[in-house]
């Protein structure tokens, strides 16, 4: 991992979600699912005491309470901030704590942890060492973006094909900027291109299915072509990771959504970034260091890419003397696409579901492989 990865700062801020394509199994490429209706069995004679990171007053405390009534007589939950007295007096009892992270200091005080549920989608910060000693089960919150951070790259593709990046500067200017010299001539669109995704996991799916209408023809490649975790959801070729140089060569677009590992630290270097056509767009809403970010920019300069739809960087806040904000062929966003109003609607949902696994003797989904390293 690069030294200047935010991920690797220890003092990076807990309130900053993580976003990338780390085993997904829980939601549909289209939306959360219904619940399963089947009722937990009874937790023992204690009960499961849950602590939950929400402060009691939040609008969002609801989706968990409607998520966990099935549980009624077999939980004991607690909302609480975690930078707050409260949850540090409710960490020594609690069972189960659904938050984005717990310090080391946190995981101290808390003798009883079996399971934290972690809020966020990547974990390569958030399982320490600390925990992974503990033997405490670690699950994340993938399978909540699929919907928007589709939606997000959507909507990269379609303002660079219909050129709203100049005519949005344009109308800064208050300059009516319009150069067709016939009605085939001026802005793209996306029937007939080539999307690559480069990760078919459940933002990867997402993706997939919103990109088929617009008549555009789906690539992608998987470490595991045979584990899908929508099967219903088409793709005109799904091929192995191996195969990657390859279809690199002939993508209009490509999507970047593996999550960050050892393996995939620069997958998309110089050499693959070189493979890449003239007229191809590159998006990145995984992680900032899966992209060598300086060969990006150095294509970018040299005209040999069409342009960038960038919401993650190798250093985040990106700085200021960055030169990605000054170039016309780059849209960035600050590491928003993975923020909706349904967030925490969908994690109470994907919650609940393995909260029933837990008290009934089923694997977790999400849970952390420390092998794959997500």
């Amino acid at each position: 991992m690069s030294g200047n990865d935010p991920k690797s700062d220890p003092k990076r801020d807990p309130t900053q979600d993580s976003i990338d394509e780390v085993g997904e199994e829980t939601f549909p490429a289209s939306d959360a699912p219904p619940f399963s209706g089947a009722h937990a069995g009874g937790p023992g004679e204690h009960g499961l005491r849950l602590l939950i990171d929400l402060p009691p007053d939040s609008p969002d405390v609801g989706y968990f309470r409607r998520a966990l009534v099935r549980f009624d007589g077999h939980v004991a939950v607690t909302f609480a901030d975690a930078a707050g007295d409260a949850f540090a007096r409710a960490l020594p009892e609690a069972d189960v704590v659904v938050a984005q992270d717990l310090s080391d200091d946190q995981l101290a005080q808390a003798g009883r942890l079996r399971w934290l549920s972690s809020v966020a989608a990547g974990l390569e910060e958030i399982v320490t060492p600390a925990l992974l000693a503990r033997g405490v089960a670690v699950t994340n919150a993938s399978g909540v973006h699929g919907p928007n951070i589709a939606e997000h790259v959507m909507a990269m593709m379609l303002m660079f094909m219909r050129g709203l990046p100049r005519l949005f500067r344009a109308q800064l200017a208050r300059r009516w900027d319009r150069h067709p010299r016939s009605r085939s001539d001026g802005p793209g669109e996306l029937t007939g291109k080539t999307l690559l995704v480069v990760g078919l996991g459940r933002i990867g799916e997402a993706l997939a299915t919103r990109a088929r209408p617009f008549g555009m023809r789906v690539v992608a490649v998987k470490r595991d072509p045979a584990h899908r975790h929508d099967a219903g959801v088409a793709v005109d070729e799904l091929l192995g990771m191996d195969a990657l140089d390859e279809a690199l060569g002939r993508a209009d677009h490509v999507c970047v959504t593996v999550p960050l590992t050892r393996e995939t630290h620069h997958l998309i270097d110089a050499r693959r970034i070189g493979r890449l056509r003239p007229g191809t767009y590159i998006y990145n809403v995984s992680r900032g260091a899966v992209i060598e970010e300086a060969a990006l920019v150095a294509a970018l300069r040299a005209g040999k890419l069409a342009g960038a739809g960038l919401d993650v960087f190798e250093q985040e806040p990106l700085p200021a003397t960055s030169p990605l904000w000054d170039m016309d062929n780059v849209i960035l966003t600050p590491h928003v696409s993975g923020v909706t109003p349904l967030y925490y609607e969908r994690t109470a949902a994907l919650f609940a579901e393995n909260l029933d696994n837990l008290l009934s003797g089923r694997p977790l989904n999400n849970r952390f492989d420390p092998a794959r390293g997500y």
